[in-house]
């Protein structure tokens, strides 16, 4: 036993790397003045750190903790997305203007910060359900506090409280469902409840019942519909940083946990790559429930955000939207759909984190949120302005960005499994979109500025940083082949 546990201690330095570098950041927060942007670079030190030793342990496949977590080239591919991630909100953190009159409680936010990734990179590795569900809830109590973090604004006061309110609700739904799972197949091993699902189960009732209530869980952290009512108020009351967190490494935690429980535990593995058929779970027709769901969340998401003047609001329903597109690879269960959900979470990466960022700049120079009085920026910061229309082309779609590849692979994936009216939903909503994405280009570029509104100038640091984010989106609309290999590489937990 102990010999078990001190060689996955060995394997977890990813996790352990991030626990040391918040009681760093706690001891340094105590100790150093003027500690804000120290505290900041031993964040970004350690998340380097952990990056470090999950690409050094890319290709391994063991399972640690007595099958309690996984280490495969699965949870490899969603760490790097999420330290990425990371990575970059770190570095808006730095530039964010919101957050300059807690400079005295900025200890607190990057511990909070480190704490909610040590969740989420525990997420992607989870093969238990028990620490499936401590995982998920170290990373959503960091983040109740972190969308509250800017207390002196209503705004913000307000959507934490919504966020625990229904973050409280949906986890409890979750747990009560796992604690019927468990009692319906004796096991909390996400393989040893397949077992137990393919050798018959008697209260087969519950069990779909104990899945819906899962369902309802993650259902709630990837902002589905009818799950998605905390989204828009969070992240327009959450300081941009947050909600940029929230709509990407939130995303990418969640469906890395809902594909590993589902595609281990719900489906027959003799016939998931070929079809992806749910014959191990009967009583619900569960591929045309998600398929449904999908669609819901793209016609949702899209005519809601066609009528939103604050740019956090209308990405917030777009990252809803966003959602329904991704759901679609879940829907088909396959290899090419999971594949295509890999390939989509990468992507989207970079092309959503980058339009939250030109929002944060805009908004600490122009001082506003609203698309409205985003007329004639695109002159005034033609930089970002160019920046910015790249980000929204991409995520309407549209070649040559990698948004275009994104969703050709996920739409590809759904037509060859025959799911054509998901596909129709998805391309009829796609333009939808398009109106209030080519909105924000317009007031950008088709107003000149008042005669009073100097040029916009950025500092050397958050042109990088800009750049940073434009570069992936443009390289992988012209030349996607490393990310398709990473993916299909990272299926290999699967037997692919």
């Amino acid at each position: 036993m102990v010999e078990n546990t001190l060689y996955s201690i060995s394997l977890y330095l990813p996790e352990i790397v991030l626990v040391v570098t918040l009681c760093i950041i706690i001891v340094a927060d105590l100790v150093l003045k003027n500690k804000e942007q120290v505290i900041a670079w031993i964040m970004l030190s350690g998340l380097a750190t952990a990056g470090f030793f999950v690409i050094i342990q890319a290709g391994t496949v063991e399972n640690i903790f007595f099958g309690m977590a996984a280490l495969d080239p699965f949870a490899t591919f969603f760490k790097v997305l999420l330290i990425i991630t990371g990575i970059f909100v770190v570095l808006f953190s730095i530039k964010n203007r919101e957050l300059e009159g807690y400079s005295s409680r900025m200890g607190e936010y990057y511990m909070l910060f480190t704490g909610m990734m040590l969740g989420m990179l525990m997420m992607a590795g989870a093969t238990n359900l028990l620490l499936m569900f401590l995982a998920l809830e170290i990373a959503s109590i960091s983040s109740y506090v972190l969308a509250g973090f800017t207390k002196r604004s209503l705004r913000s006061s307000e959507a934490a409280m919504k966020y625990i309110i229904y973050g409280a609700v949906s986890s409890g739904v979750m747990l009560y469902g796992i604690s019927l799972l468990i009692g319906v197949t004796a096991a909390t091993d996400i393989y040893a409840i397949n077992d137990a699902i393919s050798a018959g189960v008697e209260q087969t009732m519950m069990l779909n019942i104990s899945v819906l209530m899962i369902l309802v869980g993650l259902g709630f952290k990837i902002a589905v519909v009818p799950f998605h009512f905390w989204a828009p108020d969070v992240y327009e009351g959450a300081p941009i940083t947050i909600a940029a967190l929230l709509a990407v490494a939130s995303k990418i935690a969640a469906f890395a946990m809902l594909i590993r429980l589902f595609s281990v535990s719900f489906i027959d593995a003799s016939g998931l790559s070929a079809t992806g058929t749910w014959s191990s779970v009967e009583g619900i027709h569960w591929n045309l429930l998600l398929g449904g769901m999908a669609a819901l969340t793209m016609i949702v998401g899209n005519l809601t955000a066609l009528r939103q003047d604050n740019i956090k609001r209308m990405l917030a329903y777009s990252s809803i939207a966003h959602a329904g597109y991704i759901l679609i690879g879940l829907v088909i269960m396959s290899s090419e759909g999971l594949t295509s959900i890999m390939i989509y979470l990468f992507i989207y990466l970079f092309m959503n984190l980058g339009a939250f960022y030109v929002a944060m700049l805009f908004m600490n120079k122009a001082g506003t949120e609203s698309i409205e009085e985003y007329k004639g920026l695109g002159h005034r910061a033609p930089l970002a302005g160019v920046a910015l229309t790249i980000f929204l082309v991409s995520l309407t779609g549209l070649p040559p960005t990698g948004g275009f590849v994104a969703k050709l692979y996920i739409f590809g994936a759904a037509i060859s499994a025959g799911w054509i009216w998901l596909v129709a939903v998805a391309g009829i909503t796609t333009i939808i979109s398009l109106f209030y994405y080519i909105r924000v280009v317009r007031n950008m570029y088709f107003f000149k500025p008042d005669e009073d509104a100097g040029r916009i100038e950025f500092d050397t640091l958050s042109k990088a940083i800009l750049i940073a984010l434009l570069v992936p989106v443009l390289l992988t609309g012209l030349y996607f082949q490393p990310v398709l290999e990473f993916a299909r590489n990272s299926m290999l937990m699967f037997g692919f």
